[in-house]
């Protein structure tokens, strides 16, 4: 639970809450939808340099270190939004946030997963999820109150919150968490590229993490901007509209792992990413009833794709080379997470609403299919 809880701080804390939070960080530092992504990709462009960074110190370092480091760089970063009062000094926190994530989210599952007998090993990876759906639903039930009571300058007392929590949790897994394994000694080939090339199926999940990378931030780094300003929606509807997205999160990996082990991991994923744009397709029409109920089944998607894209990289790996292995495939998701902001921002700037950001969204997401029944069929 700890692992789980220490990937909500990496995650949703350091990753998430920014698109929570960026209608009220665009207006209270008067900036463009532009450069409100543009800090977005200093987030995920750190992420993307930490998991270079993961797949040689997974290589030399035993996991539980690396994701000790991680929650430390999360925890600071947090610290330093919190006291940002520019744009700019945003992004470098949120940079140093990235970098605690990748350190953090590439070795939490197999600990995690590790602790517990054989036969729940998926169960723990799923609950890798859980963790950062409670934490995205608790970031937007405590944005939503602070913002309607103090306006939008409150979103740098939400990251001091944040801060406050994740600087406990640190202090729980430093005394508490711990996991045995031999001592790494190396071989992962360059950014790990050859212990990944030894998995079946590197290739389609790869194209598969990679695709989600992209289209999940579309979606969820614009939600709340897409609301409150193409469907009028209030600060409060958004707000909660959020927190359900966030609620349906904590159940979405579970659910998924369940019927992954009835179905198989590739035909989860693909009704996952199938499932992807006729959701988004709902959200597009602004619809109160409709939206929010959509909202909560992309709630189980967000979960759901990467629990599965992460559950077949554990299954299909020695512990030797999970760490690197993962490290990356993490890198290419890392690559087109990096790039998906600033080009969402664009185009919202472009054409004066985010409809045709969230149409890209759906669109990706059937490139996601085809690569998931790309999958080999006796995969685990």
């Amino acid at each position: 639970m700890l692992v789980a809880l220490s990937a909500a701080v990496g995650q949703a804390f350091g990753r998430f809450s920014y698109g929570v939070l960026l209608p009220a960080v665009r207006d209270d530092l008067g900036i463009t939808n532009t450069l409100a992504g543009l800090i977005g990709a200093a987030n995920v462009g750190a992420y993307l340099l930490g998991t270079l960074m993961v797949a040689w110190a997974t290589s030399h370092y035993r996991l539980i270190n690396v994701m000790r480091v991680g929650l430390i760089l999360a925890t600071l970063g947090l610290l330093l939004a919190s006291l940002s009062s520019s744009p700019w000094l945003l992004a470098m926190a949120l940079f140093v946030a990235g970098i605690g994530g990748a350190f953090l989210w590439i070795p939490a599952p197999v600990i995690a997963a590790d602790a517990l007998p054989p036969h729940r090993r998926r169960i723990a990876v799923g609950l890798m999820s859980s963790g950062i759906g409670l934490g995205v639903m608790f970031v937007s039930i405590l944005s939503g109150s602070l913002r309607s009571s103090q306006g939008d300058g409150a979103w740098s007392e939400v990251y001091q919150i944040q801060f406050l929590i994740g600087l406990a949790l640190l202090a729980l897994v430093m005394l508490i968490v711990r996991h045995e394994q031999t001592a790494p000694s190396g071989g992962a080939g360059i950014g790990g590229v050859g212990a990944l090339r030894r998995m079946p199926g590197w290739l389609p999940i790869i194209v598969a993490y990679s695709t989600f990378g992209f289209m999940y931030l579309l979606v969820l780094g614009f939600l709340t901007t897409r609301l409150e300003d193409d469907s009028l929606w209030t600060t409060q509807s958004a707000a909660s509209t959020f927190s359900a997205m966030g609620f349906a999160m904590i159940f979405g990996g579970p659910t998924f792992v369940t019927l992954a082990h009835k179905i198989g991991v590739r035909l989860a994923l693909a009704t996952a990413f199938g499932l992807w744009p006729i959701f988004v397709g709902i959200v597009i029409t602004g619809y109160p009833t409709p939206t929010l109920l959509a909202c909560i089944g992309l709630g189980f998607l967000f979960s759901a794709l990467p629990t599965l894209i992460t559950l077949y990289v554990v299954e299909n790996t020695t512990v030797k080379d999970y760490g690197p292995s993962f490290a990356a495939a993490t890198l290419a998701f890392g690559i087109a997470q990096t790039i998906s902001p600033p080009i969402g921002g664009y185009l919202a700037d472009l054409t004066g609403s985010f409809t045709l950001v969230f149409m890209l969204a759906a669109l990706m997401s059937v490139i996601g299919l085809l690569a998931t029944l790309k999958l080999p069929r006796n995969a685990l």
